[in-house]
């Protein structure tokens, strides 16, 4: 069964949670779609980025119901298993080469809400409603949290994980869980603004720049000299660094820029 729809043109892929009846909710089938689906973008040297949005009236509300009531019968070991599923579909997002940017409308909660926290950038109609609501259930954000804390750090996320609260989009971007708000009408027209944006730049160099961000901020102090200075020594002697940089020096557009 289909679960999400995958369409590419120009070099972006439009990633679409499919199940609109159930608010576009998790379950087992879109759990091993996502994953293998963003594992297969990450490695395709045609796709500059990724829009990941959802049908419907919602991004995602979180887990399905049958899904949960399934697992009142699963033991812990099975219980692992299945947590392990659900962090590989998240991490596969998360380290996806490409830049994701999350187009967030309605609703964004649990789950749906931790898409959120693994999109580069995250885009957000002023209506959505956001939420770790994991302890209104009597369990707990913890597949997500690497990615939430990562996201809005441990302040925010204490106030957020132990309430279980709802929140608007305004304390959605206050808190730096989502990078911009607007009118629901002008959501399209901003996901094509970034999608400009990342078109204009080296596709190495992105993928670079991605990657840079989760490796200096897991080094030392003294870590992150080595690792700065190789990365942009890396990059400038690449193809792309040197034809960017004498575009610039020459004030004409580079051969990668769209």
């Amino acid at each position: 069964m289909t679960t999400i729809t995958v369409s590419t043109n120009d070099g972006v892929a439009r990633v679409t949670l499919a199940r609109p009846d159930v608010r576009n909710a998790f379950n087992a089938d879109v759990i091993a779609e996502l994953r293998d689906t963003f594992e297969q973008l990450s490695n395709d040297p045609q796709i500059r980025a990724v829009v990941l949005k959802g049908e419907g009236k919602s991004f995602c509300g979180g887990a399905d119901i049958n899904w949960m009531r399934g697992a009142l019968d699963l033991s812990y070991d099975e219980n692992v298993a299945d947590a392990e599923k659900m962090s590989d579909m998240f991490r596969a997002i998360d380290r996806c080469s490409k830049p994701v940017i999350g187009r967030i409308h309605g609703a964004a909660l649990g789950g749906g809400a931790g898409l959120t926290a693994v999109c580069d950038i995250a885009l957000a109609s002023d209506d959505t409603l956001f939420g770790f609501t994991e302890v209104k259930l009597g369990i707990i954000p913890a597949v997500i949290s690497p990615f939430v804390l990562a996201k809005i750090g441990t302040s925010h996320a204490r106030a957020l994980f132990v309430t279980g609260e709802r929140f608007d989009a305004a304390r959605a971007l206050h808190i730096g869980l989502v990078h911009e708000v607007m009118p629901a009408e002008a959501l399209d027209a901003a996901v094509e603004r970034v999608l400009g944006e990342i078109a204009s730049a080296g596709p190495s160099a992105v993928a670079a720049a991605k990657a840079l961000v989760p490796q200096v901020d897991a080094a030392s102090y003294d870590a992150s000299r080595d690792i700065t200075a190789r990365a942009i020594a890396k990059q400038r002697t690449s193809e792309e660094g040197q034809e960017g940089l004498r575009a610039f020096l020459e004030r004409r557009k580079a051969t990668f820029a769209r």
